[in-house]
């Protein structure tokens, strides 16, 4: 039954952020905040099944350890597409708020985020290996959260200032994916119901997808 329902749930989950995205792409003026979003939401999609096919194909058949390399790869992938997906963001935010040209945040964010793709490029983080070490987890994890905490902060506070009430809890659906996430790095391997964190956490990527969709289609 969890095999089913896990499956069936990320299919819907990859098949809406996807098919939102293209429709941002296609039609969205060129250069536009909706059409960064767009981008956003298919790089999370695609990044995503990376790792959610292996593992729906693992759970319908002989299970996760037998499928621990493709599975590996995934995650690997997928840590690597959540990094680009937040860059993005960065960008839709100075797109939509017209902010100055800020190149010490700028730098700080590109900084973060190389450093999070290099450390999940180290050896030791172990990704065909199904029980990878959790510490490796800890550190390649450690600017990906500075880096979302930038992106909370710059959004509330550019949201609060504009009174933008269609971006008004974009900072939050970013510090519930992040509230949800973090519990699994640190505990996931060892009590095993905290892995089902990742729906909400899934749940408030949805969301941050759609409040770029729906922005778009009032915008139409």
């Amino acid at each position: 039954m969890q095999a089913i329902m896990e499956t069936l749930f990320d299919v819907i989950y990859l098949t809406t952020v996807i098919v939102l995205g293209v429709k941002m792409i296609k039609n969205s003026k060129a250069k536009s905040e909706h059409k960064l979003f767009g981008f956003m939401a298919v790089i999370l999609g695609l990044g995503d099944s990376f790792h959610l096919v292996p593992r729906a194909y693992a759970l319908l058949t002989d299970g996760l350890e037998a499928h621990a390399a493709a599975l590996g790869v995934g995650k690997f992938i997928t840590s690597i597409t959540m990094t680009i997906f937040y860059v993005i963001l960065y960008y839709v935010w100075k797109e939509r708020y017209k902010a100055e040209e800020n190149k010490s945040l700028t730098i700080s964010i590109y900084l973060l985020a190389a450093v999070r793709i290099i450390l999940c490029l180290f050896p030791q983080n172990e990704w065909l290996n199904y029980h990878s070490p959790v510490s490796w987890g800890v550190y390649r994890n450690i600017p990906f959260a500075i880096l979302g905490a930038i992106i909370i902060y710059i959004f509330y506070k550019k949201a609060k200032e504009n009174k933008d009430n269609s971006f008004k809890f974009m900072y939050l659906a970013i510090i519930l994916s992040f509230g949800f996430y973090i519990p699994v790095v640190l505990w996931a391997s060892k009590i095993s119901w905290v892995g089902m964190l990742m729906i909400p956490k899934t749940l408030a990527y949805v969301w941050i997808v759609y409040m770029g969709y729906k922005e778009f289609k009032n915008q139409r």
